[in-house]
């Protein structure tokens, strides 16, 4: 028996039954005592009055130039609170609330958009206490028309029910572990979601419920973005390979788990073979990707559906009331790509990112593990099997075919420019099979930021096809040159923030050097050409942070990528720079194990007040990504100790209880947002396929069900498994792309 601490009984409650109404924590909130507790920023005209607490508020300026609050707010996490007042504006205006901590960085719990008028209209909202400091509630006046404000009946009580947060995170076992499993040699921590204060005994019992360990957890307190108080388990020591085990303590039980030196072989395949079925302009053959996912070619002009192959570009009142006027004269073939998320579009911005991070995973194994089964033909389920080429290198192509494409001719206004994006004129809703899609297709105008991502994949293609397929090759490089030549002719072609028109997504980017960046930096790995390297020197981005703890990089911000692969392939770099390059990956991943050091889930992320973005799972992957280049460029058994708790999260540790890869684990999505894999609107259609990854938690309500289900919820738990909740549980190339490099790296590294 392998033994982790000495076993003693002890008895911890999960949450309380009950939660007592609580005392009124605005002092004299009906201010007719004169004893309130409210404060007014400096030049603020500020009085009581008749009752009231009334501010004359100067027209424009900074919402947050002109403030009034009160402080001393002490909410208990996990707890309901209502806020209510009377609010009173002449003339009539929106007031916000904001109940925020009380001091830097001011992370915010709630905040509210009352309506004042002159006669005066109630408020009242209930919100999840989530921090366990002082808290205040703050009233920005700026940046308005001005006029008076008056605030009366300003009541804070605790309702007496436990938050959403806890109530969500109490649905899974109190025990949560990663429910694929841990690696032989690696750590091995679960989190429990306990109110108890003091360590708590557990066992580690195998599949035969023999205990084979014992241990007690470590108290770690309330984590704010999951709404709970946890506790920590480390049974790393037990390195004994097998299925089926599980944590226990009293009555409380984990999910089954392995342990093993081979867990993540199968996901590495799953999530390649998910591409397959994503593909556009293809039939998807039932004996590849099986045959509930069968399903005839989509947008290739049969009817219903009027296809990619002759594409106009948007023209008329639409493109009028977008691009001022902007259209062309030609028709594109552009069929082929992948279908971007759940719906019918194709997006340069993110087609190149997640094609670039297939051929960074290929990339990865011909440097880093030159035995890796990411380079075989036959790696996954797709139709090229047996061409003799590397599987993930003939999945890359059938997007970088589609790029090339989304070109504009030579002798075409904007000639070697890409256009951002190609979908529908208008929206299409589940269940809509692609070849059934009725509405027209338009292309959208050319982008710089399009046309450098493309740019920068055709060169990073360039070089890793040129051994297989040197014709490919050099029409990858030829691409890449024409495009970077067009994009500087072109340098802020940007896509519009909202068209307000079409059926897809607008993928706006208002700055390019990050893009700039990336295409410089891939011609240069791939030509060796000085004049990229003098462009990236000259680059601000040459020696900036480009690594953000809430995300390395995305579509958006491709900076952090770049600096990857320069820092893992530079090798034609003078040392210094070498050096420099490589320093600031590993500085950056030293960073991102101390945050996770403090996280009660080993969560690697931490995003700007704790709110999780859209598609916060790829965001998470990405920095894991940063965790697998410092354990490559140093050997530093630390960074992939690092990368690999940091899948437990994805896997199962979270404050959901759920895997957020379908076919993986006891729970997993199973209603991502998809037109096709519809399951839950027409049964005779599939769930998404094995090795799909869920979008995440994202604490932007951006979907009707997320509005009606998730008040209060603190960030981990910001998520519905549901076919409309596409702001949280929506499928994209870009989010299971980097699921494949991580996979493979955690398959192939020892």
């Amino acid at each position: 028996m392998s033994r982790f601490g000495i076993a003693h009984a002890a008895i911890a409650v999960l949450f309380l039954p009950g939660l007592a109404r609580g005392a009124e924590l605005i002092a004299d909130g009906h201010f007719d005592k004169r004893q309130d507790t409210f404060w007014a920023s400096d030049g603020l005209a500020f009085a009581r009055e008749n009752g009231r607490l009334c501010v004359e508020a100067a027209r424009g300026g900074e919402a947050w130039s002109q403030l009034i609050g009160t402080n001393g707010l002490k909410l208990e996490p996990g707890r309901i609170y209502r806020l209510s007042m009377r609010v009173i504006a002449e003339p009539a205006r929106s007031v916000q609330a904001r109940v925020q901590r009380a001091a830097d960085p001011w992370t915010m719990v709630d905040e509210f958009t009352m309506e004042g008028t002159p006669e005066g209209s109630l408020f009242s909202a209930e919100f999840a206490g989530q921090e366990p400091d002082e808290a205040q509630l703050v009233f920005p006046l700026g940046g308005g028309e001005g006029g008076r404000v008056c605030l009366d009946d300003v009541s804070l009580v605790a309702t007496g029910a436990s938050s959403p947060a806890a109530r969500r995170a109490a649905e899974g076992p109190a025990i949560r572990v990663n429910q694929l499993g841990y690696l032989t040699d690696g750590p091995k921590r679960a989190t429990f979601v306990a109110d108890a204060k003091q360590p708590i005994d557990f066992r580690l019992l195998d599949s035969a419920d023999r205990i084979v360990g014992k241990g007690k957890t470590q108290p770690h307190g309330f984590d704010p973005t999951a709404g709970v108080e946890t506790q920590v388990a480390d049974f790393s020591a037990f390195k004994t390979p097998g299925d089926g085990y599980r944590l226990v303590s009293g009555d409380w039980a984990s999910d089954r788990f392995s342990i093993g030196e081979d867990l993540y072989t199968r996901l590495r395949v799953d999530a390649l073979s998910w591409f397959y079925p994503q593909r556009s302009g293809i039939e998807i053959r039932g004996a590849i990707a099986g045959k509930a996912y069968a399903r005839t070619a989509g947008h290739v002009g049969v009817a219903p559906n009027q296809g990619d192959k002759a594409v106009p570009c948007l023209g008329g009142a639409q493109a009028e009331a977008v691009y001022g006027g902007w259209s062309c004269s030609y028709q594109l073939d552009v069929t082929g790509g992948w279908y971007d998320a759940g719906d019918h579009g194709k997006y340069a911005v993110t087609g190149a990112l997640a094609a670039a991070q297939l051929l960074a995973a290929y990339e990865r194994g011909l440097t880093f593990a030159p035995t890796s089964a990411v380079m075989r033909d036959g790696l996954s389920r797709i139709p090229e099997n047996g061409n003799g080429l590397p599987d993930i290198l003939d999945e890359a192509r059938w997007e970088l075919e589609f790029l090339l494409r989304m070109m504009v001719p030579d002798g075409e206004p904007l000639a070697g420019m890409v256009h951002h994006k190609i979908h529908d004129t208008a929206w299409t809703a589940a269940p809509m099979l692609p070849g059934d899609d009725p509405q027209p297709r338009a292309l959208y105008r050319p982008s710089t930021a399009a046309t450098l991502d493309v740019a920068a994949v055709a060169a990073q293609g360039a070089r890793l096809f040129a051994e297989h397929n040197p014709t490919f090759s050099a029409r990858l490089l030829s691409a890449a040159r024409k495009a970077w030549v067009a994009a500087n002719a072109s340098p802020a072609l940007l896509a519009p923030k909202s068209d307000g028109f079409g059926g897809g997504g607008d993928y706006d980017d208002d700055s390019i050097s990050d893009e700039l960046f990336w295409a410089a930096t891939e011609l240069y790995l791939t030509t060796g050409n000085g004049e990229y390297l003098k462009t990236l020197r000259a680059s601000p981005l040459w020696e900036a942070d480009v690594f953000s703890p809430g995300g390395a990089f995305n579509w958006r911000d491709v900076a952090g990528f770049a600096r990857l692969q320069l820092a893992l392939y530079g090798r034609a770099l003078p040392a210094v720079d070498q050096e420099t390059i490589r320093n600031s990956v590993l500085t950056s991943a030293q960073h991102l194990l101390s945050l996770q050091q403090a996280e009660p889930f080993g969560i690697v992320y931490r995003p700007n007040e704790r709110r999780y973005d859209w598609g916060s799972n790829q965001l998470m992957l990405q920095n894991i990504v940063v965790l697998s280049a410092a354990y490559d460029l140093s050997g530093d058994r630390v960074f992939l100790d690092g990368a690999r708790e940091g899948m437990d999260y994805i896997l199962g540790r979270n404050a959901m209880g759920l895997s957020y890869i379908t076919g993986y684990g006891s729970r997993s999505p199973q209603n991502q947002h998809s037109r096709w894999y519809a399951r839950q609107r027409d049964p005779q259609l599939p769930n998404p396929p094995v090795g799909s990854l869920a979008g995440g938690p994202n604490s932007t309500f951006v979907d009707d069900i997320a509005r009606e289900r998730l008040r209060g919820c603190a960030p981990q738990t910001c998520y519905v498994d549901d076919i409309e909740a596409y702001g949280s549980n929506e499928i994209a190339i870009n989010w299971n792309a980097p699921l494949v490099y991580v996979a493979s790296f955690l398959a192939d590294a020892r």
